[in-house]
Parts: C-alpha cells; structure tokens; sequence
C-alpha cells in the first residue's frame, strides 16, 4: 500500500471501529453505477467537519487495488448490491489530500504542483515496473502510457480521489494566477483522459468560476445550495441520530434544537455529524463550531461593507427567512459583487441552510430561501454580533423584542400596539413602510429575537378555512401561552379576531394543552398606525 497510490483501508478501518460509527456506504453504489461513463466526475461539496475525509477514506478502502477489505464493506449496507463484488478492489486509486501538499509546499501552489508529480510518479515506478517513468514526463502522459499498456481484457482506468480540493481557494485567496495554474493542471490531468475510470473531489466549496464558466466543467456539482440524490450523505439523517439518540439515551428533542436543520428536497432533516458525535461523548449539548477553522470567517464576512447585508443578517437573527440569488458567486472567498455573493457563501460553509419547504415564493430558479439552521448557529451569530460595531442596535432590539413579549402577556393592547409603531417607524430603512410584506416583517423581527428560544415559529400555517398569518408553539418544557398572530390592513383588531373565530382557526391547537393568546393587529395605511386587540381562548 502507497500513500497516494492504493492507500488501503487502515484510515477507513479506524473510523468503522469508532465509538460511533454511522454507514454511508450506500453512496459506493451510487459511483459504481457511473465508473468509466460519461458522467464519472463527481465534485460533492460541504462544510468542514461533515465527514468528506472519512468518506474519501471509504472510497479508497473500497477501490484500491492490491489490497483485500472485504472483511469492513461485507456486513454494511453497499454489500446489498449488484455492483458491490464487481468493484470492490479492482482500480488503481490515486488519493490527493491537497491540503497536505500545500501545507508541505509553504503555501507555494507551483511547488505543490511540482510535488504532486513527484510523489505519485514515485509510487506509480514501484507499481508499474515495466514503464519507464523519466521525471520529465508528465504525469497525465505517464498515466496514459500505463492505461495503453493495459491489454484490453484487463484494461481499467485509474480512479482519483481527491481531498480538500478547494484549499488553494480558501488559503491562497489573493493568488489569482496560483489558483488558475492550479485548476489548469487538474484540468489537463483529468478532463477527456480515457484513463480515469472515476473522479470524486470533495471541498468546501464548488468548483471555481471565471465568469459564469468553469475550467472544470466536465464535473457534476453538488453543494449545500442543491445537494440533489446525494444530500443524505452529506450529513446524519434523522434516523440515523434517532437511533443514536435511543442508543446512548440521549434526548432527540435537544439534539434536533441543537444540531439539525440542514434541508434538502430528498432529505428534509440533516445533522451536522461533528457536533452529535462530540454531544454524544461529552453528553452535553453546546456549539462545537468554533472548533472548525471557519468561525472567524463568520466575523470577517458579516463584517463587510456590502449594501443590504446588515438587514439581511438581522432579518436572519431574528428568525427570519431570506431569499437568496445563488447564481452569481464565483465560488471563493474574495470575489463579492453583492449581499447575495457573501450569503452564497454562509450557506456553502454550514452558516446557513436553505428551506425547499417554506413558503415564500420564488421568482427565479436561482433562488434559495436560506435561514440560520439550529441553536449551535445561532450562538455563533449572537456571539459574534453582541459587541460588533456594525451591529449596534442589534442588543437593544432584543430587549425591546422582550419587553414586546412581556406586554403582550398582560395583555396590555396599547402598549403592544405602540411597541409595533415604533418598530414599524425604526425598521423603514430595511421595509417599504406600506409594502404588502412589511407589516409581517415587522412583527416577525420585533417578536421573533426575543421568542427564538421559546417558540416554535409557523407561518401562513393551514388552520380551519384558512391559513393563520404567524403561530407560536411553546418549545418543550417553556410555560407559556401560544400565541396566534393575525395580521391586517385598513380593518380593525377585533375583525382578525372574528376571523380566528369563524374560520376554525382552533384547529392548530388540538394537539396543544395551555392557553392561547390571540393577537390580533391592524395596521392604518393612511395614519400609518396600528391597533392591537389582544384575547385569550381556549380550544
């Protein structure tokens, strides 16, 4: 076994034989069925600390030829198909951890290149005895001289795994000839090359753009903007923490508030893995994040002087969904011509999570709607922006949103309608003050910053006849009432309340034990004021 040529299985073995480990081998059957297609590369993107080395690791566990590790695939779940015998252990497999070379090169990309070439070569004289291998070569003719050597009974092309792919994008952001020279030779090494049988590169980040263009476009992309088939292995799935949960009797309710919140059309519910793995070991529930090197990255991008970036990550603390335009960003870390590039960007590094589910709608199919996915994150954004001098009003909106909560709870309808005037007038520089939308963006930023650790947030939730504008669900163990927010325009409170009466909007609640306090509020286009009837019922 070579360290870049067959690397064997003693890095999978070690992971399988940890405390906890969770079978994602169903996605070898998924690459078995593209090996030496058309549609062999694969770019499979995620944040760090999502299990993309292990799964490398498995990928060369699985391929490497020279090597028997039947004894680790036969009893999990890739061993169920057809194509499990039939490649297990049969390709030469070139494994390129790209970090480790740039780290060992000094962050020199040429020197990196130069050292890749080397090494491999190296392994490829001891393998292949036969072919002479001068150091001038280089190494994608070396590679074909091999494959064409090959009889065509056994001819097999080699497969490439590569790892952190997109290193040179995240350390050597500035370098824009460094990473041209570097996506040039992965490029000349692997694009329309009869000898790769399959590539799999994984990273942070999606292949890099020049322009709407890619010097990499023979790869299918799949990234935390549209994860496709192969969102489940991207994260744990919620079964797959179930049964953690029920094993190591953990409570599932904390570990979903905690560490789920990832969505995808296939997979509606996905774990950040790290994190359950060190709740499940330190039997505590905390944000695990700051142990991956991206954090600061949160504090540098929320930083920047983007027009309408602030609003959005304040609309985003507050509970709020946003909506996303993906289609810009050139997939690195410098090039922002808007807001939308540096959300892009939150959303590739596990900041923040789309919602294919929510109801807002879309005008375009570039668009995503993306929130902060669970409580480990949005510790990172209140610690973050607790004393940033760009977020000043941040921490006084909160208090005020607490204050709102409070009055509401009493029942105090003029206090509650004047705390909603005032963040209606605060608000007018991030709102079109008589827009459809603004009345429900204001009551959702002024309630929602106090009520995140509280409520359960529903909107446009169907109820009865109709669809109930806002619902608040007391999350388990909070001892206070539900609220069932009605909002509208040049009416009266008391004709939301009627409505919440005539359309059976009681319904919501049938499940749910407590009192229910239904707000309803009216907001006045001309006198731009609000009023506020506040009930309690029972359902």
């Amino acid at each position: 076994m070579g360290s870049y040529l067959n690397t064997g299985f003693e890095k999978f073995k070690i992971s399988q034989s940890s405390k906890i480990y969770i079978d994602k081998t169903e996605l070898i059957s998924v690459l078995n069925d593209n090996v030496e297609t058309e549609q062999r590369f694969f770019c499979i993107s995620r944040p760090r600390r999502f299990g993309k080395s292990v799964t490398a690791n498995m990928l060369c566990a699985y391929y490497s030829k020279n090597t028997d590790s039947s004894f680790l695939f036969d009893n999990l779940k890739i061993s169920q198909y057809d194509s499990y015998k039939k490649n297990l252990n049969q390709y030469n497999t070139i494994f390129i951890n790209m970090q480790q070379f740039l780290s060992n090169a000094d962050l020199n990309v040429e020197k990196m290149l130069s050292d890749i070439e080397s090494e491999i070569k190296n392994e490829l004289r001891q393998a292949f005895p036969d072919t002479e291998i001068s150091n001038e070569r280089k190494l994608n003719l070396v590679l074909s001289d091999i494959f064409n050597k090959e009889s065509s009974v056994n001819k097999k092309g080699f497969i490439f795994i590569i790892d952190e792919w997109d290193c040179i994008m995240r350390e050597k952001q500035s370098d824009t000839e460094g990473i041209k020279m570097y996506l040039d030779y992965l490029r000349v090494l692997l694009k329309d090359q009869s000898y790769v049988a399959l590539a799999y590169m994984t990273g942070i980040l999606p292949i890099k753009k020049y322009g709407s263009h890619s010097a990499l476009n023979m790869f299918k992309e799949y990234s935390m903007t549209d994860a496709g088939k192969y969102a489940p292995y991207i994260g744990f799935t919620e079964d797959e923490v179930l049964t953690l949960c029920e094993k190591y009797k953990i409570d599932s309710n904390s570990m979903k508030k905690w560490y789920d919140g990832y969505s995808f059309e296939n997979s509606s519910h996905l774990y950040n893995p790290n994190s359950v793995v060190c709740a499940i070991d330190e039997n505590k529930f905390k944000s695990y994040w700051p142990q991956t090197e991206t954090f600061e990255s949160l504090r540098r991008y929320i930083d920047l002087n983007i027009a309408g970036l602030r609003d959005e990550i304040v609309k985003l603390i507050a509970g709020n969904e946003i909506v996303v335009n993906t289609s810009r960003f050139h997939n690195d870390m410098t090039t922002f011509e808007s807001k939308d590039d540096v959300l892009t960007l939150l959303i590739h590094l596990g900041y923040l999570a789309i919602n294919p589910n929510s109801t807002i709608r879309l005008t375009s199919s570039k668009q995503v709607v993306s929130r902060i996915p669970n409580e480990e994150i949005k510790d990172e954004f209140r610690n973050i922006t607790e004393e940033n001098r760009n977020y000043p009003g941040i921490y006084a909106l909160i208090s005020q949103s607490l204050d709102l909560l409070d009055k509401i709870y009493e029942m105090d309808n003029d206090a509650v309608a004047q705390a909603f005037d005032l963040a209606h007038q605060d608000h007018t520089s991030i709102l079109k003050y008589n827009d459809e939308n603004s009345l429900s963006c204001v009551i959702s930023l002024a309630l929602n910053l106090a009520s995140v650790d509280l409520y359960n947030v529903h909107r446009e939730l169907p109820s009865g006849k109709g669809f109930a504008d806002m619902v608040y669900l007391p999350k388990q163990g909070v001892d206070k009432p539900a609220l069932l927010v009605e909002l509208k325009y040049d009416k009266s409170a008391q004709t939301e309340i009627d409505q919440i009466k005539q359309k059976n909007y009681g319904r919501i609640f049938r499940d749910y034990k407590g009192d229910v306090l239904v707000v309803g509020i009216n907001y006045d286009k001309d006198t731009k004021e609000h009023q506020c009837l506040i009930e309690k019922l029972r359902f």
